[in-house]
Protein backbone atom coordinates (compact mmCIF):
# COMPACT_ATOMS: atom_id res chain seq x y z
CA UNK A 1 0.00 0.00 0.00
CA UNK A 2 1.37 3.41 -0.93
CA UNK A 3 2.14 6.08 1.65
CA UNK A 4 -0.69 8.15 0.60
CA UNK A 5 -3.48 6.12 1.76
CA UNK A 6 -2.04 5.75 5.07
CA UNK A 7 -1.81 9.11 5.54
CA UNK A 8 -5.38 10.06 4.15
CA UNK A 9 -6.98 7.35 6.43
CA UNK A 10 -9.71 6.11 4.25
CA UNK A 11 -7.33 2.90 3.40
CA UNK A 12 -9.41 -0.29 2.31
CA UNK A 13 -7.86 -3.49 2.03
CA UNK A 14 -7.22 -5.16 -1.44
CA UNK A 15 -7.78 -8.67 -0.53
CA UNK A 16 -8.61 -11.10 2.59
CA UNK A 17 -7.00 -14.56 3.59
CA UNK A 18 -7.33 -16.68 6.70
CA UNK A 19 -4.41 -17.42 9.08
CA UNK A 20 -2.91 -20.28 9.03
CA UNK A 21 -0.64 -21.11 11.86
CA UNK A 22 -0.05 -18.69 14.88
CA UNK A 23 2.26 -16.07 14.70
CA UNK A 24 2.32 -12.90 16.91
CA UNK A 25 1.08 -10.67 14.09
CA UNK A 26 -1.60 -13.08 14.18
CA UNK A 27 -2.54 -12.68 17.88
CA UNK A 28 -2.55 -9.14 17.87
CA UNK A 29 -4.96 -9.38 14.55
CA UNK A 30 -6.79 -11.62 16.93
CA UNK A 31 -7.54 -8.79 19.51
CA UNK A 32 -8.59 -6.66 17.34
CA UNK A 33 -11.29 -8.45 15.78
CA UNK A 34 -12.17 -9.70 19.13
CA UNK A 35 -12.88 -5.96 19.76
CA UNK A 36 -14.64 -5.56 16.78
CA UNK A 37 -12.08 -3.60 14.24
CA UNK A 38 -10.16 -5.54 11.16
CA UNK A 39 -6.93 -4.13 12.39
CA UNK A 40 -4.66 -1.72 13.69
CA UNK A 41 -5.03 0.40 10.79
CA UNK A 42 -8.64 0.69 10.84
CA UNK A 43 -8.93 0.88 14.97
CA UNK A 44 -6.58 3.90 14.55
CA UNK A 45 -8.89 5.48 12.10
CA UNK A 46 -11.99 4.77 14.27
CA UNK A 47 -10.73 6.10 17.46
CA UNK A 48 -8.44 8.26 16.34
CA UNK A 49 -5.69 7.39 18.54
CA UNK A 50 -1.70 7.68 17.62
CA UNK A 51 -0.39 4.68 19.95
CA UNK A 52 -2.18 1.66 21.13
CA UNK A 53 -1.71 0.07 24.93
CA UNK A 54 0.87 -2.94 24.30
CA UNK A 55 2.56 -5.28 26.63
CA UNK A 56 6.36 -4.30 26.70
CA UNK A 57 7.51 -8.01 27.13
CA UNK A 58 5.88 -9.89 24.36
CA UNK A 59 4.45 -6.19 22.20
CA UNK A 60 0.95 -7.84 22.16
CA UNK A 61 -2.03 -5.88 22.16
CA UNK A 62 -2.96 -4.61 26.29
CA UNK A 63 -6.37 -2.91 25.77
CA UNK A 64 -8.58 -2.05 23.26
CA UNK A 65 -11.84 -0.01 23.67
CA UNK A 66 -14.84 -1.66 21.66
CA UNK A 67 -16.98 0.91 19.26
CA UNK A 68 -19.50 1.10 22.63
CA UNK A 69 -16.95 2.41 24.75
CA UNK A 70 -16.40 -0.35 26.46
CA UNK A 71 -12.87 -1.79 27.13
CA UNK A 72 -11.33 -5.27 26.37
CA UNK A 73 -8.18 -6.03 28.69
CA UNK A 74 -5.90 -8.76 27.25
CA UNK A 75 -3.53 -11.09 29.06
CA UNK A 76 0.62 -10.84 28.15
CA UNK A 77 0.52 -14.41 27.23
CA UNK A 78 -0.92 -15.75 23.94
CA UNK A 79 -4.53 -15.85 24.08
CA UNK A 80 -5.36 -17.17 20.60
CA UNK A 81 -6.13 -20.80 20.83
CA UNK A 82 -4.81 -22.89 17.92
CA UNK A 83 -8.83 -23.92 17.37
CA UNK A 84 -8.85 -19.87 16.76
CA UNK A 85 -6.35 -19.42 14.51
CA UNK A 86 -8.48 -20.19 10.89
CA UNK A 87 -10.89 -17.84 12.27
CA UNK A 88 -8.40 -14.68 11.62
CA UNK A 89 -8.78 -12.91 9.11
CA UNK A 90 -5.89 -11.36 7.34
CA UNK A 91 -6.07 -8.28 5.16
CA UNK A 92 -3.99 -6.73 2.47
CA UNK A 93 -3.60 -3.47 1.31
Amino acid sequence: MSCAAYLDGNATPKSMSRAKQWTDEVENLYRFQQAGYRDELEYKQVKQVDLIDRWPETGFVKKLQRRDNTFYYYNRKRECEDREVHKVKVYAY
